[in-house]
């Protein structure tokens, strides 16, 4: 994995490491705990972002559907039946959630829902997505006084036929229904005299697995005494309630995954270029392509039917309202190709620009060469890109955030640009940076925009951004999080590194403030205490040089500081001699 991009799911994977760190003692540190807390917020930031991304997915798929519902709607039905499972998927994980914390902190949901209290237990109650069809229970880890109580959760989630028993029967019946839904029902075959599953590529694609693979064999699993355990206990068996909320919420991932893959493979199945029409199709002939604001938007729609096989010649010229023998000389003579003429004009000069041509082919009732005449006009304004995303309206505190301002037909030098919070730098041509308060009093900001327009000032619209705090880098090693390394590739590394991954912002970057590394020798623990810095000290290449193999080192309590002046908690590094 050294180097490699990982995916969402591994990545998750890579942080669930510190979940199982917690089975391996009975009294949680605090340093956990935090460590938890992170972990929770990453995921739930994470989901949050997941649940726009599927909106729009669903969003291009529905648009397709209405441009053509006759070849589309065997799709769009099984998509929407996606979204209903999958909303009733996550909806039950929530609940198990906010169960697991009412019976935690022996309090009533009411307390838990209370967000005015002095300390509230929940961050954010919302709906996940934009079709208010999915509840997103976001609870303030750092709050909750049991984080660190694994008796009652284990008593409501595995003891006896606990919610996890039910939790898995739900997700093996979800991850069935995905696969009958995408390939059709499920195949079988006789292998050796035993009904085996022959697995699909699509089956191969998506995870969900809990005591049964993609054959229908069942997957074992085991504690530290090798003792047989099922995926409930392995997941759930005396872990801690911080732990649960965070193996609940990547679960909840998990599930999103499975959807988008799913609803994903439904879209490839329909071939997009289906969606034109052959030989007939509406056509909006507009009086103008570019309108001020408080003008008129004049068009003409007709009903154009065309033969993909016709083969026609045409003349264009531009400069004329129409061609005849005066300037019919001067046009370009260019051929049709499937029954359509494509015209294309270079525009380097701003303005008005017209054109006219005509287009000749054989009726084919009189079988005479015929002639149609055609003319239109457009408008050619200066470069300008407008982006303004609904969904990830973001600025990151800490950095300076590029934003361009622009109007199609409006000078960037009359455009007065204001924000609500925070501060405006200017690069000129429209292009801004901005830098946005810290803290957590200030969650968004609004970028507003106005311009002098035929003497006129006209409110040229607004955009709201949240704020948010940069990411969390990953610490690694040699590139690596964990698993096995030799002792020369290990002291060479020299460093723990902070790696801040898809953050595209130059000169933001975070240094290690400190670390501890330890490990187990001969039976006893030995550990170097606190090093400032990333770099490996001489107790650390002493540790490294006398280890054997086998022997598991362990970095961790990794502190990082990023401009922002924020020191975070990383991820620990754990690897092992070879």
């Amino acid at each position: 994995m050294a180097g490699a991009k990982e995916t969402p799911r591994q990545k998750m994977i890579s942080m669930m490491y510190l979940v199982y760190t917690a089975l391996l003692a009975m009294n949680v540190s605090v340093d956990i705990l935090d460590a938890f807390v992170i972990v929770n917020e990453n995921i739930e930031e994470a989901n949050e972002s997941f649940a726009d991304k599927m909106g729009a997915q669903y969003a291009k798929f529905e648009s397709q559907y209405n441009m053509n519902q006759s070849k589309v709607g065997e799709y769009w039905t099984k998509a929407q039946d996606v979204r209903v499972k999958t909303d009733a998927m996550i909806n039950y994980i929530e609940d198990v959630k906010l169960n697991l914390v009412m019976r935690s902190e022996g309090v009533s949901r009411e307390v838990v829902m209370d967000s005015l209290s002095e300390k509230p237990l929940i961050s954010n109650f919302a709906k996940a997505d934009t079709s208010n069809r999915r509840v997103c229970y976001e609870f303030n880890l750092r709050n909750l006084g049991k984080k660190d109580n694994y008796e009652d959760p284990t008593n409501y989630l595995v003891s006896g036929v606990g919610e996890a028993y039910v939790l898995e029967r739900k997700l093996a019946e979800y991850r069935k229904f995905l696969i009958e839904t995408v390939d059709g029902q499920v195949v079988y075959d006789i292998v050796n005299g035993d009904t085996v599953i022959v697995p699909s590529s699509f089956s191969k694609k998506i995870a969900l697995l809990t005591n049964h693979d993609e054959e229908g064999k069942e997957i074992k699993y085991y504690d530290a005494n090798d003792t047989r355990m099922d995926w409930e206990n392995k997941n759930f068996y005396h872990v801690i309630m911080a732990a649960d909320v965070t193996i609940l919420n990547k679960i909840i991932m998990e599930v999103q995954n499975a959807e988008y893959d799913a609803i994903s493979q439904l879209y490839s199945a329909i071939n997009e270029n289906d969606f034109k029409f052959d030989n007939i199709a509406a056509k909006i002939i507009p009086s103008s392509t570019y309108i001020l604001q408080g003008g008129k938007y004049q068009a003409e729609v007709i009903v154009a039917a065309y033969d993909s096989k016709t083969q026609l010649k045409g003349r264009v010229l531009r400069g004329v309202s129409s061609i005849d023998r005066t300037n019919k000389d001067k046009a370009t003579v260019q051929d049709g190709k499937d029954g359509v003429l494509n015209i294309e004009f270079a525009c380097p000069t701003v303005g008005e620009q017209k054109y006219a041509g005509e287009i000749e082919m054989i009726d084919p009732a009189t079988k005479q060469l015929t002639t149609y005449p055609f003319s239109g006009e457009f408008t050619v304004a200066p470069p300008s890109v407008t982006v303004a995303p609904t969904k990830m309206n973001v600025f990151y505190q800490g950095v300076q955030n590029p934003i361009s301002v622009s109007s199609p037909g409006v000078a960037s030098n009359d455009i007065i640009v204001s924000i609500s919070a925070g501060k405006l730098i200017s690069k000129g041509n429209g292009n801004y940076m901005v830098e946005v308060p810290s803290g957590k009093d200030v969650k968004t900001t609004k970028i507003s925009a106005v311009a002098k327009i035929d003497g006129k000032q006209v409110s040229l619209g607004s955009s709201e951004f949240r704020i948010k705090r940069a990411p969390s880098p990953i610490a690694k090693i040699a590139g690596m999080t964990s698993g096995k390394m030799n002792k020369a590739t290990l002291n060479g590394a020299g460093a723990i590194i902070p790696t801040l991954e898809d953050f595209d912002f130059e000169g933001f970057y975070y240094t290690i403030v400190s670390y501890e590394v330890s490990t187990i020798r001969g039976g006893d623990l030995q550990t170097t205490g606190t090093i400032r810095g990333g770099a490996f000290d001489n107790k650390v290449k002493q540790m490294i040089q006398s280890a054997s193999k086998g022997q598991k080192i362990y970095f961790e309590k990794i502190q990082a500081k990023g401009p922002d002046g924020v020191t975070r908690t990383l991820n620990p590094v754990n690897l092992e001699i070879q």
